[in-house]
């Protein structure tokens, strides 16, 4: 493990150290306390490392900027990580694990659990011989989604101030909060960032470049019923939990995450809450295309329907919130940001591939605001869960693809 492993190790763990754990049912912005008090930590270091302009706006988005050290005319790149850990999965008291030089073959996270990562639980492990491997100790997810991220970026700057010799434009640092909910970026001022482009670190596997992601909107189902005592229940209830089940057994099967991969689109209802008078389902509506995510909406609805038809003593509502949607066509509109991209990862001789995302990044909705923002890997592999882990190796891989972009956009203006 080189010295740039180690000061990407040394953040990554301070900074998981932190619970910054989402809330996607809060009403409030940020979703969670915790990521106000982290961001106000962030722009601490932030200043401490020599970056200039740091603020921490009224949402908790943390920003600064590491000023250009050249004349040369040079566009202004920001580089964006998010703050927040996901809430599907345990994120309080992480501690992570280093092993060192990894041998190959099974990793052992948790004896106790009989908790390996192999090549079911981690395909992409085999290609980290030798590399330093980082995972969680079976009873949280790592964080490295997008604690990562965050250090790769902080290492970055480090690294700049300490090398005036490497020459750059105006570079911007953005931490940003509620990513994981898919509506934290909603808040960021884009125009007030005022970069030319940029990029988000929040990829997982080395070489993976996110151009496109799926359309996403969240819903909703509120189910009203009818409620009495059972023994006198018949031709009368109307059991929200079990119009909600109804429902969401009728949903075809091959339109569920567990049954989709690469472009396909689906549906997934992911909570359900309630009793006999009334029931909750909160889920998402994923898809590329946007015909087709539209056409994934109107089924839905048209299940509903059905559903009113067969229980009309019951009342059932959907609604639909947008999340975001997919950046593809801007990009290919807006090309430096990508063209930079790619010169820089063949410079560093990575073999990498455009993807479409089955997920989203807040460079999604940013680059709907008017800043192209396509999302780079971090470097690691099953995150939202106890099985995440990641390659310093790959994070270091990425920092110096940030490096390499900073260096080549001076003169390009």
């Amino acid at each position: 493990m080189n010295e740039l492993q180690q000061k990407i190790y040394k953040r990554l763990a301070r900074y998981v150290a932190v619970d910054t754990t989402s809330d996607g049912a809060s009403t409030v912005v940020p979703s969670t306390d915790a990521q106000i008090s982290f961001a106000h930590q962030m722009a601490d270091e932030m200043k401490k490392a020599g970056l200039q302009e740091v603020e921490v706006d009224e949402y908790g988005f943390v920003t600064g900027l590491l000023p250009a050290n050249t004349q040369a005319p040079a566009p202004t790149i920001g580089f964006f990580a998010h703050m927040d850990t996901v809430s599907d999965y345990n994120g309080h008291d992480i501690h992570p694990v280093l092993h060192e030089n990894y041998a190959g073959g099974p990793l052992v996270i948790n004896a106790a659990k009989n908790m390996v990562l192999n090549e079911q639980t981690a395909p992409r492990l085999s290609q980290c011989v030798g590399d330093a491997i980082v995972t969680a100790d079976g009873n949280t997810l790592l964080g490295a989604d997008d604690k990562l991220g965050i250090a790769i970026i902080m290492t970055l700057v480090e690294y700049l101030v300490s090398h005036p010799e490497i020459k750059h434009g105006p570079l911007k640092v953005a931490f940003t909060i509620d990513e994981e909910t898919g509506t934290g970026i909603t808040y960021f001022d884009v125009k007030k960032f005022a970069a030319d482009f940029a990029y988000t670190i929040d990829g997982a596997n080395l070489g993976d470049i996110d151009c496109g992601n799926f359309n996403a909107d969240s819903f909703v189902l509120h189910i009203t019923g009818k409620s009495c005592h059972p023994g006198s229940a018949k031709g009368f209830m109307a059991n929200p939990v079990r119009i909600a089940a109804d429902i969401i057994a009728s949903w075809p099967e091959n339109k569920l995450p567990e049954t989709t991969d690469k472009e396909d689109g689906f549906i997934l209802f992911k909570d359900i809450t309630g009793g006999l008078e009334s029931a909750e389902v909160q889920g998402l509506v994923r898809e590329h295309d946007l015909t087709k995510f539209a056409q994934f909406k109107q089924d839905l609805l048209d299940l509903v329907d059905q559903k009113r038809a067969k229980y009309p003593a019951a009342k059932i509502e959907v609604e639909f919130k947008e999340q975001y949607r997919n950046m593809r066509d801007i990009l290919k509109t807006r090309p430096q940001a990508m063209e930079l991209l790619e010169k820089a990862l063949k410079e560093n001789n990575i073999s990498y591939r455009l993807t479409q995302a089955r997920g989203g990044t807040d460079g999604a909705q940013m680059t709907f605001k008017g800043l192209p923002t396509p999302n780079i890997f971090a470097g690691y592999e099953n995150p939202h869960g106890p099985y995440e882990w990641c390659s310093l190796n790959w994070a270091e891989k990425a920092l110096h693809v940030l490096k390499s972009i900073a260096t080549n956009a001076v003169a390009q203006k």
